[in-house]
């Protein structure tokens, strides 16, 4: 699970696997809670406990990021 990015309480990665099945993608976790946003485009595609004022602080947070994301998912994946 490469780390891509870490800001503030976040921790943004890829799962190894995660090429096979689903089109690019980060996971963001921060203590118990985690999230999932695909990249292209920015958008939530599971929860498991941030409040909804959280998760739009991380959508805008991957947005200021996401060109930066999407060349790591590339380079790591090989697109």
């Amino acid at each position: 699970m490469p780390t891509i990015l870490r800001t503030g309480p976040y921790r943004i990665y890829f799962y190894g696997h995660d090429l096979i099945h689903e089109p690019p993608h980060v996971h963001v976790d921060r203590d118990d809670l985690s999230a999932k946003f695909w990249l292209n485009p920015i958008a939530l595609a599971r929860n498991l406990g941030f409040s909804a004022q959280e998760l739009r602080k991380i959508e805008r947070l991957l947005r200021e990021h996401e060109r930066e994301l999407q060349e790591k998912w590339d380079e790591i994946f090989g697109y």
